[in-house]
């Protein structure tokens, strides 16, 4: 197991960091949060705000994970339409699940301006069309997002698509300007930051071996123990068998970005206007945006085995290519991968494992928003106030099938099927 940030476009322009020491010996708390990501550490921070003494558990460093490395795009919502929620859950947790997604999207924005938090934070977002199929569910798209109450996105057809974005691949596009992205690695490393000026103490290199549970919780480390009332897990796409109950719902899906060299301002305005986010709407879908200093970004593929591409940068050009032929004689300067957690049904995983012990994983891609707003509502509920977690809680979820030795099998013949239809 690695004890630094991967190498990285992130890691290389990461904001100054300081390196944690590791727990040793026994401590006591009030809460534990076991994880350094996105959701441990808002959970921190609220908690610690909250007035509990708060120490936070990380395997590696703070952001090693998804949170350090994924595309940093801020999308409403979830990866879930809103009339399939509405079917699910019913009309009213529904409707209270889209209202505290937009309350997502501002208390990243407002997290960010409260602790001036440097993270290239960036206005604007696309979902783009490239099969004649997915016009009209762009379409659709928009009326779902306005049956929710959501009328800010604008549809736009091929020919203003194609001022926007310069890929003649484009069939048409939904912009909302709500949408954005930012570095989340140092957005990550701003909300651990936070969290220890409101008083959470946090620990590296601290592996978490075991939780016991009960009125009072331990978290055992290597070399510690941490004694508590609450533990807040989040782990997500590393929760790497922790906690079984929990693992079953969750699959860890790699996902892969690269890295160019910088383009002008003038040049970066002419591929993307407005310096928007942008995502297409494959099955295996392809997501880019340029970074603060006007790198192209550009990420997608997938991979249920645990097993990265020979060669990440290569595999990335090829499909970056394929929608940006014009951009072959741009360098790729940096490549890397990393896992997400994704669920069954794309909606984030939220509950207890016992009176003491909360969760929440599971954010489908989804998770740059929603993370923030996982790590309040915990320290909602361990305040007292469950009432807006437990909305979350009440989603059904399904263990992946074919236990820990079949599911990434199964997933990966499933994909197989969607992406021969992203062909068509």
């Amino acid at each position: 197991m690695s004890h630094d940030h991967i190498n990285s476009y992130y890691s290389a322009s990461m904001n100054p960091a300081p390196f944690r020491p590791a727990l040793e010996g026994e401590h006591d708390c009030d809460v534990c949060v076991v994880g350094g990501g996105m959701t441990g550490t808002s959970a921190a921070l609220h908690l610690a705000e909250k007035g509990y003494r708060v120490i936070l558990l990380e395997s590696n460093r703070i952001s090693w994970g998804a949170s350090g490395r994924s595309g940093g795009q801020m999308i409403i919502g979830y990866n879930q339409s809103y009339q399939d929620m509405i079917k699910m859950l019913g009309r009213d947790d529904a409707q209270k699940l889209w209202i505290m997604g937009e309350e997502a999207m501002d208390l990243a924005r407002d997290t960010i301006a409260k602790h001036n938090i440097q993270c290239d934070l960036a206005s604007g977002h696309y979902h783009v069309a490239t099969k004649k199929r997915h016009v009209g569910e762009l379409q659709e798209y928009v009326e779902d997002l306005e049956s929710a109450g959501y009328k800010n996105c604008e549809f736009l057809d091929q020919a203003a698509i194609r001022t926007k974005i310069a890929s003649d691949r484009y069939l048409a596009g939904v912009y909302d300007p709500r949408g954005g992205h930012l570095h989340p690695l140092n957005y990550t490393l701003g909300l651990a930051s936070a969290a220890e000026s409101s008083g959470a103490v946090i620990y590296e290199n601290s592996r978490v071996t075991k939780i016991t549970h009960g009125n009072s919780p331990q978290v055992f480390t290597d070399q510690g123990v941490v004694r508590c009332k609450h533990v807040a897990l989040c782990a997500n796409a590393y929760l790497e068998g922790l906690e079984q109950k929990i693992d079953k719902k969750i699959m860890p899906v790699g996902t892969y970005i690269l890295a160019t060299d910088p383009f002008s301002k003038a040049e970066a305005e002419e591929l993307i206007s407005g310096n928007a986010a942008v995502a297409d709407i494959l099955f295996v879908l392809n997501y880019y945006r340029f970074s603060g200093d006007r790198r192209l970004l550009f990420g997608g593929k997938v991979s249920y085995s645990g097993k990265d591409p020979a060669d990440i940068g290569k595999a990335m050009q090829k499909t970056m290519l394929e929608y940006f032929p014009q951009l072959a004689q741009k360098k790729v300067e940096y490549a890397w991968g990393g896992n997400v957690a994704i669920t069954v049904n794309r909606l984030p995983h939220f509950g207890k494992i016992s009176s003491s012990t909360y969760f929440a994983h599971g954010f489908s891609g989804h998770g740059v928003v929603l993370t923030g707003l996982a790590g309040k509502l915990i320290a909602e509920s361990i305040a007292g106030d469950a009432e807006r977690f437990d909305v979350f809680a009440r989603i059904p979820h399904q263990s992946f099938p074919g236990g820990k030795m079949m599911r990434t099998p199964a997933l990966a013949l499933a994909t197989t099927y969607y992406r021969l239809r992203d062909l068509l």
